[in-house]
Parts: C-alpha cells; sequence; structure tokens
C-alpha cells in the first residue's frame, strides 16, 4: 500500500489527534444506536472484457472509462457485445453499506430498506439479521462496472416507486418506527435520488414523528443525495430547504462528493470557484450558511473538507494506488464521518475518521474495525512523516 502525501496545514497533524480522541471515546461505541435508511441494492461488481484468452478469468479488461467510451462511440450506428465478468455478488445501496460499516465498529445498528419481499433475499439475510432489519420492499441491482479511474454503475430500481411513507409505517408499525426514531443517537437517510419518494417520507418523518419526541440531549441525522444528477433543479432546492427544519430537532450533517457539492453550489446560486482544499473550505462553509444547517462535509478522491458553526477544516487523504474495490467507498467515508460525530469527536478527527475507513475499505476489500481503523491510521502516520 502506497499514500500521496499532500502538504497543507504545516505543524498541524490531525491524524494523531484523531488516534487520541479515539482511545478516548471508543469504549462508547457499542452505546450509540444508529437507524438507517431506505434503499437496497443487489450489487455485481464486474469487469467489461476487451479480450478474451481463455475460459475464467483469462481476459484482459477494458482498464479505463476512456477505452470504455470508445468502443461504445466506434460502435455508434452498428452495434456491439461486450462481456462482463462478474467478481463478486453482495449488498449494496448506499443504506446498506453504510449500515453494514457501522456495525462492523461494534454500534447497535437497525436498517429500514428494500430487502426483499415477501422475505429477505439470501444475500441480505446475515445484514438482515444484525441490524434486526426491517424489510419494506425488493432490493434494486446495480451492475458496477470498474475501471482504474472511476466506475459506471447501471442499476435497475422500479421496486423503489413502492416505497413511500405510508409502506415504512405498514410494514414496520407506527409505534416500532416511531420508537426507533426516538431512541435513534444518528439517522442517516441516503439514497435520495435513486428514492423518488424520498421527499416526502422527509416529509412524514418531520410532521408526524419528530414533533412528538422528546428532546435529546444529542440527537445527529445525516443526508446524503448520491448524485442528484438526474434529478431537477427545482426537486434539489425542495429537499435542500427541508434540511434546516430538522435542525431543529438536532444536529443536521449533509454528506457531498465533490460533483455533488458543485451541482448544490450553483442550485443555490453560487458562482464557480476553486476546488483546492481552501476553496473546499470556502464552499463547504458557504453551503453551511445558506441551508443554516449544522455542518457540511465534502469529499474529493483525494482529502475532505467540512463546515461546522465553529469553522471549516480539510484533511488529505490517503491514496491507495491498487484498489481491490471502489463502490462503497462513499458510504464507508460517510460511517467514518458520523461514527466520529456520534462520538461527538472534533472535526478534524471526524474527517480523518472519514478518509481512513474509506482508504482501509478501497484498500483491503472489508469494512474496518476500531482497532482496524486505528492501525490504518497509525500506518499513514508513518509513511507521511518520511516527507514532513
Amino acid at each position: 500500500m502506497s499514500f500521496r502525501f499532500v502538504p497543507l496545514i504545516p505543524m498541524n497533524d490531525y491524524r494523531e489527534k484523531t488516534l487520541q480522541e479515539l482511545a478516548a471515546k471508543s469504549g462508547a461505541v457499542s452505546s450509540r444506536f444508529a437507524l438507517v435508511g431506505f434503499d437496497g441494492f443487489v450489487d455485481r461488481i464486474v469487469h467489461p472484457i476487451d479480450e478474451r484468452q481463455g475460459p475464467g478469468d483469462r481476459f484482459r479488461r477494458i482498464d479505463t472509462m476512456a477505452a470504455f467510451a470508445k468502443r461504445i462511440e466506434a460502435a455508434a450506428g452498428h452495434s456491439t457485445n461486450i462481456e462482463i465478468h462478474t467478481l463478486v455478488e453482495k449488498i449494496g445501496g448506499n443504506g446498506p453499506i453504510m449500515a453494514n460499516a457501522l456495525l462492523q465498529t461494534g454500534m447497535d445498528v437497525h436498517y429500514i430498506g428494500a430487502l426483499g419481499r415477501p422475505a429477505v433475499l439470501p444475500v441480505f439475510e446475515s445484514f438482515a439479521s444484525g441490524t434486526r432489519a426491517i424489510s419494506v420492499g425488493n432490493p434494486g441491482v446495480t451492475h458496477a462496472l470498474e475501471f482504474q479511474d472511476g466506475k459506471v454503475m447501471l442499476g435497475t430500481m422500479e421496486s423503489f416507486d413502492e416505497i413511500d411513507f405510508a409502506r415504512i409505517l405498514r410494514e414496520g408499525g407506527e409505534g416500532v418506527v416511531t420508537d426507533l426514531i426516538s431512541r435513534a443517537d444518528m439517522l442517516a437517510f441516503v439514497n435520495w435520488t435513486m428514492m423518488p419518494h424520498m421527499t416526502g417520507i422527509l416529509h412524514g418523518i418531520l410532521d408526524r414523528i419528530l414533533p412528538n419526541l422528546g428532546p435529546r440531549d444529542h440527537r445527529s441525522f445525516f443526508v446524503d443525495l448520491s448524485d442528484p444528477e438526474k434529478r431537477s433543479d427545482g426537486d434539489l432546492l425542495t429537499v435542500l430547504r427541508m434540511l434546516r427544519r430538522f435542525a431543529l430537532h438536532g444536529r443536521m450533517v449533509l454528506g457531498l462528493n465533490l460533483k455533488e457539492a458543485l451541482r448544490v453550489d450553483r442550485v443555490l446560486g453560487n458562482a464557480p470557484g476553486s476546488t483546492d482544499p481552501a476553496g473546499l473550505r470556502l464552499i463547504a462553509s458557504r453551503l453551511r450558511k445558506q441551508l443554516d444547517i449544522h455542518q457540511v462535509v465534502i469529499h474529493p478522491t483525494d482529502g475532505a473538507a467540512c463546515a461546522t458553526k465553529t469553522g471549516d477544516y480539510y484533511t488529505p487523504g490517503p491514496m491507495v494506488r491498487e484498489p481491490r474495490i471502489t463502490t462503497g467507498a462513499g458510504d464507508h467515508f460517510n460511517a467514518g464521518y458520523m461514527l466520529g460525530e456520534t462520538l461527538e469527536l472534533s472535526p478534524e478527527s471526524c474527517l480523518v475518521l472519514a478518509v481512513a475507513f474509506s482508504g482501509w475499505y478501497v484498500s483491503s476489500g472489508t469494512s474496518p474495525s476500531i482497532l482496524d481503523v486505528e492501525s490504518f491510521i497509525r500506518q499513514w502516520q508513518a509513511d507521511v512523516s518520511r516527507f514532513e
């Protein structure tokens, strides 16, 4: 494993601070309760084949998205046949991947989402058992074409048309769902883009459940838009304006990758700016102020920035040169960040924890334990120290 270090904040090493804070507070992980929802996918991670040299895995794959695009372009006006080789079939969807990552840390996690009807599908059985899941519909299916420089996600998700607030209350029981929401230290509502009724679900929670709950010393909400490219500006503005209502009931955190952040920034009427570390901090800060919420966090591939009411921050991230898997990296980032937020770590430590979660997952293909993350941060720290 090798890392790329980007010097940004001389004399400040957030990695050591993160290790110290995590050592002091990780014992509380098992006492924290997270509720996550509401999607679910069966993910098939595949490689598109350039040239087959024999049966099984004897082939040369198409390595880059540009090469794949050229193959498609060359077939325009004709047709083409591209074989895909399945590497693994696994649980997918922003919600299940994030929830499963939190589960591996020892946190108490419940899940509500699309895991199969009338019974949970076999690929989700272990996850559903571990999260005491409530399945409210059938999952979508994603073929994730992975390349060295990115991925193309091809998904079918017609089953999500049936998942609305009424279905969630009917399948889970209104009393049960209300109790889960009332007890949760952290609630994550993810994949707004692909869930056509997600805005209505959020409205239902705001109007029907949250006003009836008692106060809590600490309750965090997390929303992930999940690439809203196919949604209109009007739809996006509607859900963004709802976020400040959640802030009346807890600490609202909006998580964005770089592409999403630039779209939200534009929709809110801001002129394009720099995306270097200083620029990302500026974008995060102005989005947080415009949306009037507790935190905005932005994660490009080589670092992460966040803004809170106390300031804005940036940390570089480890660069894994030969990743085993990239699908789900953002969901692991989100899990790491919200683990830190739920444990009330400092903003800098939340960022370091998030990029470490993602880095471990990308390099190993597995979700990390707390000990794994601590080990990863120490290795990263040792590697970077040679350049500082």
